[in-house]
């Protein structure tokens, strides 16, 4: 026998361990990596999705996105350059600023307005405003010379009677559209689109109105309303007539009124941001003063101004939704008209470069205060009801905005413009102030964001579709579910239920 150990003795045992120890490291390091099981994927947080790109996803928003930006081009082109066509044919700044007054007196009549408008289908009502409101424009074709002024005034006056009436329509469709956690985002971009023209629209209106003439105003005007109109008629939806117990006429015109004076956040809301108002008319007229008498410049040069203008109403437009997000609507609007307190103290020394500065606030300030505003209206308010809520709250914050421009007029020759800047700042900062104090009425709302397409406004299509293929007929079901609650308004994360008694 030779001396090699038995093949099952101690020494055979041991090497054949290293050599299995060493197949088995060689093995791990010729192992691919292990893959994600698909039983259990990583869903991304809501708050990484764009609200914004969310919403404009939605096909029926698109649609009155495209329409609005019709007529928001032809409004952006139009309005000012009323009032620099009265200023060309009259020479008066007093009688220029009367434009603007012209526009904003109409809306004492938002009750009644809103009581129209909540008795009739949105969509429909949209359409046939617009339409209306292009023929109300034909009277500017046959302006001439200073003698037709008062038919700039007429045209100013019903146009805003168109205005007030649109804005209490859309607010209701834009409600019925879009699920209550983007409305935020979906008034964030119409004022973001709103603002961004003024920075072509003014220059455009007054180089138009110098070059060829006001008739030319007034046919891009009616364009512009008669593409709004047809683009919304392109929209499908459902909508459910409103219910509730039948009231006398004089109670339903009053239902927006109590409502607004019922909900905590809605009265302080609309009581600072009158006050501000209030004070912000004056501007109207100033700024025709502070361009002619402390710039040293022509009537036209406003546009100009309210380019830059634009510029700060583009921004803060973007910024609005993520600022209603952190700090809730009423912080929203207290930002909002807190800031136009030191553009109006910058306004008192007549410096251009100063001036472009100031203007460029007071354009971050308008879209905060209108995304603010609305959202909270939208919020707070039933659907059938929305339309008075909206209107009447259009006359609370536009009536003392009239009173100021017309004192403004009137005020603008006989004090300095600089007092009355200096005055608008003052207030504005208090109004800012108190509605700062009041931005616990109104939490933010949930960060939840949905899905971007119809019918995801249900919170667990998502989830759904992560987890795995659902049967075609539960699909089916739950998309048509969906839709009908989306059509009807009946949206639940993020509201706030009114109370009974309202």
């Amino acid at each position: 026998m030779d001396g090699a150990p038995p093949a099952g003795g101690p020494g055979g045992g041991v090497s054949r361990r290293k050599e299995d120890r060493g197949r088995q490291r060689r093995a791990v390091r010729r192992r691919p990596p292990a893959r994600a099981t698909p039983t259990a994927p990583r869903r991304a947080h809501p708050r990484r999705r764009d609200p914004m790109r969310t919403v404009l996803r939605r096909p029926d928003f698109r649609l009155l996105f495209g329409g609005l930006l019709a007529s928001m081009a032809a409004e952006s082109i139009l309005l000012l350059a009323l009032a620099i066509w009265v200023k060309d044919l009259t020479g008066s700044d007093g009688l220029a600023g009367a434009t603007i007054f012209a526009v904003i007196a109409p809306m004492t009549l938002a009750p009644l307005v809103g009581w129209i408008v909540d008795r009739y289908p949105r969509r429909p009502f949209f359409v046939v405003a617009n339409l209306v409101t292009a023929v109300l424009l034909t009277p500017l074709l046959v302006v001439r010379d200073r003698a037709d002024v008062w038919l700039i005034y007429v045209v100013a006056a019903l146009y805003g009677l168109s205005y007030i009436t649109l804005s209490a329509v859309l607010s209701g469709l834009i409600r019925q559209l879009v699920p209550v956690e983007l409305l935020a985002e979906a008034n964030g971009v119409l004022q973001t689109v709103r603002q961004g023209l003024r920075l072509i629209g003014p220059l455009a209106g007054a180089g138009l109105y110098a070059a060829v003439g006001g008739w030319m105003l007034a046919v891009i005007g009616m364009v512009g309303f008669l593409s709004a109109a047809v683009v919304v008629g392109l929209i499908r939806t459902t909508e459910t007539p409103p219910t509730g117990p039948a009231l006398r006429w004089p109670a339903e015109v009053g239902a927006g009124l109590r409502h607004l004076a019922g909900e905590p956040a809605l009265r302080r809301a609309l009581f600072g941001y009158g006050l501000g108002s209030l004070a912000m008319g004056f501007s109207e007229s100033l700024i025709f003063a502070y361009v002619d008498q402390g710039l040293r410049r022509d009537a036209a040069f406003v546009g100009v101004l309210v380019t830059v203008q634009g510029v700060g109403g583009l921004v803060g437009g973007l910024l609005s939704p993520a600022v209603v997000r952190r700090a809730g609507e009423v912080g929203t609007l207290a930002a909002g008209v807190a800031f136009f307190g030191p553009a109006s103290l910058a306004l008192v020394y007549p410096n251009l470069w100063l001036g472009f500065v100031a203007v460029l606030l007071a354009g971050v300030s308008l879209p905060l205060t209108m995304v603010g505003l609305h959202t909270l209206i939208q919020r707070r308010t039933p659907p059938g009801l929305l339309g008075r809520v909206a209107a009447a709250s259009e006359a609370m914050v536009s009536g003392p905005q009239a009173l100021s421009i017309g004192a403004g007029a009137l005020l603008v020759g006989v004090l300095d413009y600089r007092v009355l800047f200096a005055l608008i700042g003052v207030a504005t900062l208090f109004a800012g102030g108190y509605l700062w104090h009041g931005r616990t009425l109104s939490p933010p709302p949930s960060a939840r964001i949905p899905a971007p397409r119809r019918p995801a406004d249900g919170p667990a299509l998502a989830d759904r579709a992560e987890a795995g293929p659902v049967p075609t007929e539960r699909a089916e079901a739950g998309s048509a579910l969906a839709d009908r609650a989306g059509a009807a308004g009946h949206e639940v994360v993020g509201t706030i239920p009114p109370s009974p008694g309202r």
